[in-house]
């Protein structure tokens, strides 16, 4: 173990310049080692690995720093993508996370939530939609600037911030707790999104005669999204829209004879849905 940490250490150290690797490589450099520090006793090595760490945030928050600057223009959503494509992250699977997150969680100024309420019966434990699902969504959407994205259960606001920077597109969330929407607010206000805004209340209160997009990552279960899918399901009698969905609830929308998939849905990938004519 000690020889892995010392050539560990050694790469770091003089294989990766600040000012010149790649964002993404520095994010996985910090990842292999903040796995490896744990295990390193205090001295000589644990101090060099400190010093590697603290050179690649600070050239990291740097680099957010520049990217956030750029959306404030109006000019970041290409930063933010960061060249992406599907097959560059086909390798990572399901829900879980990667560089791409720590990109997001470090460009968009968040806060810690704290004092956030316990759950009610059948609302489901918030977790952010993985980024590369977000991006990977953005791309087949192809929103236009007539489009609203409705995220119903948006958290701290990932999906709606994202559309708003990335794309032309008005992003909206709605989310019931309130300590979530006051840091998804503060964090649109503090890049100056004009796009993108959040609701706090019920989900089934929605006024869904707004969205052209509807989004849900299995925000709740049961009864309440029984209702908010028969809601949807009214409103899809006046007009066309879309539904997309992400996790469990993937399942039940896809049995909706209200709606029709655009493909088979897959377990990693948010799926996509049609009202039908």
């Amino acid at each position: 173990m000690g020889d892995t940490l010392q050539r560990l250490i050694e790469a770091l150290e003089h294989e990766h310049s600040p000012e010149t690797e790649d964002l993404r490589e520095r994010i996985e450099a910090l990842d292999r080692l903040d796995a490896l520090m744990p295990a390193m006793d205090a001295g000589a090595l644990l101090s060099r690995a400190q010093a590697v760490r603290q050179r690649l945030e600070a050239a990291n928050a740097v680099q957010f720093e520049a990217i956030r600057q750029a959306i404030r223009r109006g000019e970041g959503g290409d930063l933010l993508w960061h060249g992406w494509s599907a097959d560059d992250d086909a390798s990572q699977a399901g829900d879980a996370y990667g560089w791409r997150d720590e990109l997001v969680s470090g460009v968009l100024p968040f806060g810690e939530p704290d004092d956030v309420a316990a759950l009610a019966p059948e609302m489901v434990f918030y977790q952010p939609t993985p980024a590369r699902h977000v991006f990977d969504l953005l791309d087949r959407l192809a929103l236009g600037v007539s489009d609203v994205l409705v995220d119903l259960g948006s958290g701290l606001g990932h999906v709606p911030l994202l559309a708003a920077i990335c794309t032309k597109a008005h992003g909206m969330g709605v989310e019931i707790e309130p300590v979530y929407v006051q840091s998804a607010r503060a964090c649109a206000q503090a890049l100056q999104l004009t796009n993108a805004d959040f609701v706090q209340g019920d989900a089934r209160e929605t006024d869904f005669a707004i969205g052209s997009v509807f989004y849900l990552y299995t925000p709740f279960t049961g009864s309440i999204l029984r209702s908010v899918l028969d809601a949807l399901r009214a409103e899809a009698g006046r007009r066309a829209f879309r539904v997309c969905s992400f996790g469990p609830c993937t399942t039940v929308l896809a049995a909706e004879p209200w709606l029709m998939g655009e493909g088979a849905p897959a377990p990693d990938r948010i799926a996509i849905f049609r009202t039908r004519e």
